[in-house]
């Protein structure tokens, strides 16, 4: 904050509004952004390569694997995704501080459930009572990633495991005549030309991911939503520095501009991958250009 916002009182108009808008509040609502922008850069990764493994385990020879692929998929595409953005993080908190109960406090002689109580002795919290606030946000903020990755992973492998059945047949049983191998025929064949069947798919993967994300506030993760609501509430008592009447209509139009640049942005960038791997390719797509190019 400005040295000259030090007293809201005797600020009006423009003035008012700026140091408004420079409150460690507001750049806290600023700073979430940013968060929403780190999730989609980490989630997106780690469920195209869980969605890629479990496409592969689809088609697997082993029945086991085969099988844990097929479920995989169908297990999440078969749940609402709420329930698996709740269930995945309290679980594997849970989880962990039970592993971590057990070795720090093994003498630790009370029950750990306590009716519908999960209580564990305070070494193996994570994080512990005493970490700062960031520790706790950077802990959720892992643990949301982890559940929207398997959730967006199981879609991904249903769409890439559609794509490599799409490849035509003719294009494998040519490498294969050719003389290459099962493995040279997917990495120089099958897996080049499966892209532009799972463009589309994947495309709309990633549109609803950004649209997920603010369920990163059901979780307990102070982002975009959580400001937006916070700071745009009525805060006409005296109890705050800048009191004003209920602007959360602003706040959230703000939010709705926001995810409308995204998606918008997201459409041209996979519009121009699209046109950049149908090229030259045995696709309607790659059929159109290839006229065009005459």
């Amino acid at each position: 904050m400005f040295s000259s916002c030090a007293d809201p009182k005797a600020l009006e108009g423009l003035s008012w509004f700026l140091c408004y808008l420079t409150t460690g509040k507001h750049l806290l609502f600023l700073g979430s952004f940013g968060t929403v922008l780190l999730l989609l850069a980490v989630t997106a990764p780690v469920a195209l390569a869980l969605g890629f493994g479990g496409a592969l385990a689809a088609r697997s020879a082993l029945a086991p694997l085969r099988w844990l692929g097929r479920v995989y998929t169908a297990m999440v595409r078969g749940v609402p995704d709420i329930v698996f953005f709740l269930f995945v993080p309290i679980a594997l908190d849970q989880g962990l501080e039970y592993l971590r109960h057990r070795v720090k406090c093994p003498d630790w002689t009370e029950p750990i459930r306590k009716g519908s109580d999960f209580v564990v002795c305070p070494a193996a919290k994570l994080p512990l009572s005493s970490a700062p606030e960031w520790e706790h946000q950077v802990y959720a903020f892992v643990l949301a990633v982890i559940a929207f990755a398997i959730v967006f992973g199981a879609f991904a492998a249903n769409v890439i495991h559609g794509a490599m059945n799409a490849v035509p047949k003719a294009q494998l049983e040519t490498a294969d005549a050719y003389g290459m191998t099962p493995r040279q025929t997917f990495r120089r064949i099958l897996v080049p030309q499966m892209w532009v069947y799972a463009l589309p798919g994947l495309t709309n993967l990633w549109m609803i991911l950004i649209k997920a994300t603010p369920l990163l506030f059901v979780l307990g993760i102070e982002d975009i939503v959580y400001w937006a609501r916070e700071l745009g509430g009525s805060k006409t008592t005296g109890a705050s520095a800048y009191p004003h009447g209920d602007w959360r209509v602003y706040y959230f139009f703000v939010l709705l501009c926001f995810y409308l640049g995204m998606t918008r942005l997201s459409e041209m960038v996979f519009a121009r991958l699209y046109r950049r791997l149908s090229h030259g390719q045995a696709t309607l797509a790659g059929e159109q250009m290839r006229k065009a190019d005459k």
